[in-house]
């Protein structure tokens, strides 16, 4: 007689794990991610100093020539600056991801049970939760260097909620680099090749009436004009509803393209 053995499927692929259960471990698993934090301050680091320098260099290197003074472009330049920052943010929600998976993190996740979407979900929602901090540390030094927040608390709250949502949106082309790229100095090079000129040819620094003729044409269609528009509007209590639905029709689409790419991504390579 012969004995045949059955190997077993990994933990974490042997049922559907059901919907309440897999919110409850991807919180688990951004909890992870925040906490880690404390064992390696310098991540927090990246997310206060680079912000704090954006904000100090703009206002002051280019403030004077660009508005005659460093408070009155702080002003204007302040929202474009957040948004910048934001989305340079999301590279390290790609980096994070590459250097798990060339580690065997996620090898050694995928054999818990749990639902296999929970450690890509919340390493997404620990990273925007880091946005947030950035985001209002940004906004608070913009106040102590003059910048005033006319919309009042309810524009500060849409433009936080608006600006988060995009970078949700955002973080799904982030995943699909750090999938696609083989190691960590990859996915800086695809992510500062694609963020630096869409960032710099929109209205989040100068004026679209000051750029030439053939450029304004990309400027006005470009999300990060809108995306940056709207949180300024918000923030200082002007007319919002154009460019915020045009962000979240933008974030919508980018989710709509890039979710479904990023997920297939993420199967093959976990």
């Amino acid at each position: 007689m012969t004995a045949t053995t059955a190997t077993a499927p990994p933990l974490g692929r042997r049922g559907r794990v059901r919907p309440l259960s897999a919110l409850r471990q991807t919180g688990t698993m951004a909890w992870r991610s925040l906490v880690s934090v404390k064992h390696n301050p310098l991540e927090l680091v990246d997310y206060s100093i680079t912000p704090i320098m954006f904000v100090f260099l703009f206002t002051f290197v280019f403030g004077g020539q660009m508005a005659g003074s460093p408070r009155a472009y702080l002003q204007y330049a302040l929202a474009g600056i957040i948004v910048q920052n934001t989305l340079f943010m999301t590279t390290y929600t790609a980096m994070s991801l590459n250097t798990d998976l060339t580690k065997g993190v996620f090898d050694r996740l995928r054999s818990l049970p749990i639902a296999r979407s929970a450690p890509l979900f919340g390493r997404i929602a620990a990273d925007l939760v880091k946005q947030l901090w950035a985001m209002l540390l940004m906004i608070a030094l913009g106040v102590l260097l003059g910048f005033r927040v006319t919309g009042g608390p309810a524009g500060l709250l849409g433009a936080t909620v608006m600006l988060l949502t995009f970078a949700a949106a955002v973080s799904w082309t982030a995943v699909l680099i750090g999938m696609l790229a083989g190691d960590a100095e990859k996915v800086q090079v695809f992510a500062f090749v694609l963020i630096f000129p869409v960032t710099f040819t929109s209205s989040a620094f100068v004026r679209t009436e000051t750029m030439p003729g053939w450029l304004q044409a990309w400027v006005r269609v470009n999300p990060v004009t809108h995306l940056s528009d709207a949180f300024r509007a918000l923030l200082l209590g002007g007319d919002a509803g154009r460019p915020v639905l045009w962000s979240l029709l933008w974030a919508a689409g980018i989710a709509a393209v890039f979710i479904p790419v990023a997920m297939r991504a993420y199967r093959a390579r976990t």
